[in-house]
């Protein structure tokens, strides 16, 4: 399947599995969204349970909780990712908090999809990689598969989940990477990093599409003769610790890809963690290659701002001299 192919197909099953669920979002109806991945769900299972919403994204999700503490299990689509934002409130003050401040009595079954990443040549504030801000917030889950097997499994669990969970799509992938999805129920759980390509010399760690660039670095380093060790975090919050700190004994070495800016990130939490644990373990300091810390820029030169294997290959390099 392609990616998107099986983040459909994750969402069809559940909805005929679950008649709780209830997909909410901007064009998702008729048109099947803006990247078709809830097309043919509306009519196969109406209007009442697709829901063309107003462009308003505090007003989907905070619909969304209203429909959680009425017993169903809403499916927010936020068209792009940095339109996100308007629904910061309603996600870091109610969907977060709900379960707590209840003392267990109100959970927030919601899951919020959100197309991310650049290099699909979108305007400005289409093209933002905010996982950051979802991470920091206790009480939320976060992933972000990399293949179109995990695209499903994870969907799937995060739509079985009893607590909220921020699913993030990297949109390069959608229809740029096809891969083997198994048949029928497909769980990915939760928690667990997944080793993409053993090695000895280096360990790559990335997520989402940078997944695709850590494996190209590692192709290009192999003909070099150095062996890289490529771990996938799929779940960035919460981490699982002791599969990524595995990895980076595995070659002690260690290379962290991401699209988003460095400052604060996902990948400066990883640096800390593994730098804190593992210390004795590493050969040589850790490296980020990120995006900068900038607004991510117009498409004409967003191939500037992310990561790309040479960028990848030379942080290698320097950390096998160190």
């Amino acid at each position: 399947m392609l990616f998107a192919e099986a983040l459909t197909s994750a969402l069809r099953e559940e909805m005929e599995r679950n008649p709780k669920l209830i997909l909410l979002g901007e064009d998702i109806g008729r048109s099947g969204g803006v990247f078709r991945i809830t097309v043919g769900l509306q009519a196969r299972f109406g209007a009442e349970r697709v829901v063309d919403t107003p462009v308003a994204e505090a007003g989907i999700v905070g619909s969304a909780v209203g429909l959680c503490l009425s017993g169903l299990q809403p499916v927010c689509e936020l068209q792009f990712d940095a339109f996100s934002y308007p629904a910061l409130n309603q996600i870091l003050t109610h969907v977060s908090r709900y379960r707590w401040r209840t003392q267990g009595k109100a959970p927030m079954p919601m899951v919020i999809r959100i197309p991310c990443g650049g290099g699909v040549r979108a305007p400005e504030l289409h093209s933002d990689s905010p996982e950051a801000y979802f991470c920091h917030t206790p009480g939320l889950t976060v992933v972000s598969p990399s293949t179109p097997a995990d695209a499903k499994g994870l969907l799937t669990s995060a739509l079985r989940s009893p607590d909220p969970v921020v699913f993030f799509e990297p949109k390069k992938l959608y229809r740029h990477l096809r891969g083997e999805v198994p048949d029928g129920e497909h769980l990915v759980p939760f928690g667990k990093v997944r080793t993409a390509r053993e090695g000895s010399d280096v360990t790559l760690i990335a997520w989402g599409a940078m997944m695709e660039i850590a494996l190209a670095a590692a192709e290009a380093l192999a003909t070099e003769g150095v062996s890289s060790h490529v771990c996938d975090v799929r779940t960035l919050s919460p981490l699982d610790e002791e599969g990524l700190l595995q990895a980076a004994r595995v070659t002690g070495r260690v290379v962290i890809i991401q699209e988003s800016p460095r400052n604060c990130s996902v990948a400066s939490e990883l640096a800390a963690l593994l730098a804190e644990h593992a210390m004795y373990d590493l050969k040589a300091p850790i490296k980020r290659v990120s995006g900068f810390d900038v607004p991510h820029p117009y498409y004409s030169i967003e191939h500037h701002q992310r990561p790309d294997c040479a960028r990848v290959v030379d942080a290698v390099h320097r950390i096998l001299e160190a």
